[in-house]
């Protein structure tokens, strides 16, 4: 589905890619509806979009996890621009560094009411509404942790394997339908998930920290809308995304052993 003259719907798009992926479709000449939780987020994303965009931008201030808000934002939505074309799953947050003996349960319903809850609500409350349009997209984003396990994110990786195969579900069952599924897998990403969540990135060895070579969200934002656009249906984004894909595919065991070898300075000792 091409996006221009679209309306489409992207949640978290107050920071991150969520900003990126908006300000990218007012590029491409789509009408954006962004939602986050943070209404100083969302008001900067809007200066960023500039004076000739913010007439085909609106603004929802809106916990993703509150069902009874989300069941209204269609109707909202559809009377700030007439209708709704894709939505796009982007909002999530992480969880401490921390082994899953040692991680609230507060945390844990937390992680599992905006991560996958709250992207269900999004798909339960609009998909009557994309089914009545010529084309339209859901595109709902996990990462690399919903393939691979991540010692120290173990419920988020839980959370984004649920959002996974609830993806791949759906696209089974839109099959002879207009609307198109994607799930993306994002790798590393120069974002400011971990103080979004509430947290405090835990100091990495060094030598660990030269191994990574984060992308700018905006080139992210890009090559999602570009994936959309064609239709695929699994958007792998970044080299270390791809690479851990193909590798976990060849041995589980292997791959799950490297990142756990990686990741282990950044969990409590």
């Amino acid at each position: 589905m091409k996006v221009k003259n679209k309306v489409i719907v992207v949640t978290g798009g107050g920071n991150g890619i969520g900003r990126e992926l908006v300000l990218s479709l007012l590029r491409r000449g789509s009408r954006v509806a962004a939602i986050d939780i943070n209404e100083d987020a969302l008001n900067q994303t809007k200066e960023l979009a500039g004076p000739k965009n913010r007439e085909r931008l609106s603004l929802h201030l809106i916990d993703i996890g509150n069902k009874n808000l989300i069941d209204k934002l269609p109707g909202q939505i559809t009377e700030a621009h007439g209708c709704v074309d894709g939505i796009i799953n982007n909002a999530g947050i992480v969880q401490p560094f921390v082994n899953i003996n040692d991680l609230d349960l507060s945390v844990i319903e937390r992680l599992c009411h905006i991560n996958f809850f709250g992207a269900l609500y999004m798909i339960k409350a609009f998909l009557p509404h994309l089914l009545e349009r010529p084309s339209a997209h859901i595109v709902n984003v996990a990462s690399m942790g919903g393939f691979i396990p991540i010692p120290g994110q173990s419920v988020y990786g839980a959370t984004k394997a649920a959002m996974k195969l609830l993806t791949e579900g759906l696209n089974s069952e839109l099959t002879d339908t207009n609307v198109d599924v994607s799930i993306v897998f994002p790798g590393a990403i120069r974002t400011n998930i971990m103080s979004n969540s509430g947290l405090k990135m835990p100091e990495a060895d060094p030598e660990q920290e030269k191994k990574f070579n984060p992308m700018d969200p905006g080139k992210a934002a890009d090559i999602i809308i570009d994936a959309m656009e064609k239709g695929k249906e699994r958007i792998f984004v970044g080299k270390d995304s791809k690479m851990l894909n193909r590798l976990y595919r060849l041995s589980p065991g292997f791959a799950s052993r490297m990142i756990a070898k990686n990741m282990k300075s950044l969990l409590p000792s």
